[in-house]
């Protein structure tokens, strides 16, 4: 069972992998709820982010769903007819069993590409071939896979080429390069799916990889945690801490453009390691979210978050002390009353130092590339703010009892799958701890990037020395690069002709709250925050959400019920609505909003 719909497979985008397909469903009664469960992964988010990254009104989504006969073969596979690096190969992938293992990542392919002129095989990497996919009595089963099978590979020379010629010859019949989904059963090989392949090797605007890279399987995400615990994250730390020891006043002008040059490489390298380990890593708290909804049926299906917010996070630390010195100046009027005048140097002052060893870095995030040490105006302004008003009450539901919501899941597993459902679950937490403190961690390298070009620009402006073409030079380069600043602006968008009254998005924390709006556009604009505001923005991520103590509610542009702001307002308690279009320039820092975190509706009085 799969879906199929106008907008899938065409000419110009793919949606191959985006949504859920079912294998071996059995009785009228499983085909129906069966039919529910593709329909609902219209919505999931990987699909939800790659239709707004193709363009596609999600409003106007709609899906059908296709029912076949399920051909239970003996090898199974898929062809590109053109190789998507290389427009002179073709490339099959072939498993033992079905190919439900290959389509999702949890078996090892087999990899054949074969010369398209000559239909030559030009190499063969064989897979570490360990398990493969079989019918269960109501399911798909990954068993081991048999001594004898173990040594040979899923398809024979002469099989590999029968295959590539049954696909070539769709691919005449739809006058375009195919990917083909394929089966050989007892009686001969059987296709399953063509679609067409959307990208020409080299292009770099086919984005489907990336979204499918969010469907990691639970031996793939147990190796990428190794991988990320402990190379990426130790060596992401180290570089922090080397760059922020760097005395940029003491640079020459031609040594500070080459160190700009440095971490300007290094960001983006980190960067890219982000997407390529940390995003797909994040699978971790979805995956144990399917399994936990099978198992638990709960009335909210976003319970299972509950059970995995009971860690350390930085983000969580650094609020936390932040808190802290708000209540030491909450406790003291003297302080106050000192504080509102000017720093004074008493234990608050002891406890910031404190918070700027710790966090100093991070600022810079939001005060535009400066070293918080420099200027602590913007920062003691918004522990004022904190001191001087308790935290609004959310009046959305907060965390449920996470012992009692673990013991019930555990409770309907026998011994065997207990100790599955067990490392599953020590995984998620583990993979919802780190998409946060991936964001940190990456936030502490991109803010040494930015106060060297800081430095850089203030050298330029005051520097008469010979150096000064150097940094001209790196800075104007840095410039029309891509911008590394975690928050992205929409300074690109354009507000439309008329300011709707409803704006309709995704209900992400239940509650219903009236406030005022406080838009983030830029970054600088985070310590403005007042207390009771309603935090309205593009993306919520770890770095701003000092500031949700402060915030009545959520509303944001990015859509889905595993992003940072849907997951800090159901912590939080607060109301929170995603994926409304066009958030922050449909309101206004000032606005009188209304948000329904029920229903998803933002209303502009």
């Amino acid at each position: 069972m799969r879906s199929s719909a106008i907008d899938e497979d065409t000419g110009q985008a793919s949606f191959a992998g985006l949504h859920d397909s079912y294998v071996n469903i059995r009785g009228v009664a499983a085909i129906l709820r069966h039919v529910r469960l593709v329909w609902a992964s219209l919505w999931s988010d990987a699909a939800l982010l790659y239709r707004h990254e193709i363009g596609l009104d999600i409003s106007r989504s709609a899906m059908a769903v296709l029912v076949q006969v399920l051909e239970v073969g003996q090898s199974s596979g898929v062809t590109f007819t053109v190789d998507p690096t290389d427009v002179h190969q073709a490339v099959i992938e072939a498993v033992h069993g079905l190919n439900q293992g290959l389509v999702d990542g949890t078996i090892e392919p087999d990899r054949w590409t074969l010369r398209r002129d000559s239909e030559q095989i030009s190499t063969h990497t064989p897979a570490r071939r360990k398990d493969y996919m079989v019918p269960g009595p109501a399911d798909i089963r990954k068993v081991k896979l048999p001594a004898d099978l173990v040594g040979r590979p899923p398809l024979s020379p002469d099989q590999v080429h029968e295959v590539y010629r049954q696909a070539r010859k769709v691919e005449a019949a739809f006058d375009q390069p195919q990917d083909i989904e394929w089966t050989i059963t007892k009686g001969g090989l059987a296709l399953l799916q063509a679609r067409p392949i959307t990208t020409q090797p080299g292009s770099g605007d086919d984005q489907r990889g990336w979204y499918l890279s969010l469907h990691k399987s639970f031996d793939q995400l147990v190796e990428l945690r190794a991988k990320i615990e402990n190379e990426h994250i130790p060596k992401m730390i180290e570089i922090a801490r080397e760059l922020a020891a760097v005395d940029l006043a003491a640079l020459s002008g031609e040594a500070l453009a080459n160190e700009i040059q440095r971490r300007w490489e290094l960001n983006q390298h980190w960067s890219a390691v982000y997407w390529a380990d940390f995003i797909p890593y994040a699978h971790g708290v979805r995956l144990f979210g399917q399994y936990y909804n099978d198992r638990v049926n709960p009335e909210d299906p976003y319970e299972f978050i509950d059970l995995l917010t009971q860690t350390g996070m930085e983000s969580l630390a650094r609020n936390d002390l932040l808190a802290e010195l708000a209540e030491t100046v909450r406790a003291d009027a003297r302080l106050l009353q000192h504080l509102s005048a000017g720093l004074d140097k008493n234990a608050f002052e002891r406890k910031l130092k404190t918070f700027l060893e710790h966090y100093g870095d991070l600022s810079t995030g939001v005060t535009g590339g400066r070293a918080a040490t420099g200027d602590l105006t913007a920062l003691t302004g918004f522990i004022l703010e904190l001191a001087r008003h308790a935290p609004p009450v959310g009046n959305g539901t907060g965390p449920k009892d996470p012992v009692r919501l673990k013991a019930d899941f555990l409770d309907r597993f026998d011994t065997d799958e207990r100790r599955q459902a067990e490392a599953l679950l020590d995984l998620a937490r583990n993979s919802y701890q780190l998409r946060d403190d991936d964001n940190i961690h990456l936030g502490r390298i991109e803010a040494q990037f930015l106060a060297a070009v800081d430095a850089g620009q203030q050298r330029l402006a005051t520097s008469q020395d010979a150096s000064k073409k150097a940094l001209k030079e790196i800075l104007e380069q840095v410039s029309a690069g891509e911008n590394p600043s975690s928050i992205k602006t929409i300074a690109d968008e354009r507000p439309m002709s008329f300011r709707q009254r409803q704006l309709v998005g995704q209900p992400a924390g239940p509650g219903l709250v009236k406030g005022r709006a406080r838009v983030v556009r830029e970054a600088g604009q985070l310590l403005n925050f007042k207390s009771g505001e309603i935090l309205v923005c593009d993306a919520v991520d770890p770095n701003m959400t000092f500031v949700i103590p402060l915030a009545a509610g959520i509303v944001e542009r990015r859509g889905g019920m595993l992003i940072h702001g849907a997951i800090i307002a159901r912590e939080y308690g607060l109301p929170c609505v995603t994926g409304v279009p066009h958030a922050a320039v449909m309101i206004n820092t000032g606005d009188l909003i209304t948000v329904d975190g029920y229903l998803g509706i933002v209303t502009v009085d």
